[in-house]
């Protein structure tokens, strides 16, 4: 005997639920065009007025057996993969430690303030992209990116905009990112105290524009920013 409709209704709406967030829908695509090795990439920090800018790849493992090892992980962990800043810094942490606990592989690069500003953020941000594409332990055939194209990728790439909200592996590239920047800023805080880097990791918020004008511009300001520019200028930096 069928369901009621009501019933059907209810579970076609627990269905979209459960299927809301990144799939697997670009790194299947790739796959079926015959590309071995798929890798989502995205970046952390692009925006910050200071530190460093993160970039990380990830690999989503094509056998079906290796995902649900990581499906189960995340599971048993009341966690789930999404847009790096849809999630806590405690449930990007966990993560994190679950792909290293099943062997997802990946890799991150961190591009410096002084490269920063010598090249552009946007360049500096598609060149890091690659860089971190290019120190995974084994070739990608074909690169998933969140936005941006990445520069000298080596292979063939996508570019899908929102990427980190619709590509599993973009998705897990961005939660990298994210927390091997964070880790990075909380050690700035410690070595250069009084802008509480560890608690707004370098974006442009009140408090650390009031540290801005408090303490002035410190070596791990990107000079080519324009409210850094600014202060500079105004307090002959």
């Amino acid at each position: 005997m069928g369901q009621p409709l009501h019933a059907r209704r209810q579970l076609g709406v627990a269905s979209m639920c459960l299927a809301a967030g990144p799939t697997l829908e670009f790194e299947q695509r790739a796959w079926r065009c015959g590309h071995g090795v798929v890798a989502g990439v995205d970046e952390a920090g692009r925006g910050a007025w200071a530190g460093p800018l993160v970039a990380a790849a990830a690999i989503v493992p094509r056998e079906s057996v290796a995902r649900a090892k990581l499906t189960r992980a995340l599971n048993r962990a009341g966690v789930r993969v999404d847009d790096s800043k849809q999630l806590t810094a405690s449930q990007r942490e966990t993560i994190v430690d679950i792909m290293d606990s099943v062997g997802v592989r990946y890799r991150w690069v961190a591009i410096d303030v002084q490269e920063i500003d010598r090249l552009g953020v946007g360049i500096a941000n598609r060149r890091a992209l690659a860089l971190a594409a290019a120190t995974l332990p084994e070739h990608v055939d074909h690169l998933l990116v969140d936005g941006f194209p990445p520069l000298e990728a080596g292979c063939s790439f996508e570019a899908i905009v929102g990427g980190d909200a619709r590509s599993l592996s973009i998705a897990l590239a961005s939660i990298v990112a994210k927390v091997q920047r964070d880790r990075l800023m909380v050690e700035l805080d410690v070595a250069c105290p009084g802008y509480s880097f560890g608690v707004h990791k370098g974006y442009g918020t009140k408090l650390h524009a009031e540290a801005l004008d408090r303490l002035g511009v410190s070596l791990h300001h990107r000079s080519s920013f324009a409210p850094i520019a600014a202060r500079l200028t105004r307090h002959g930096q």
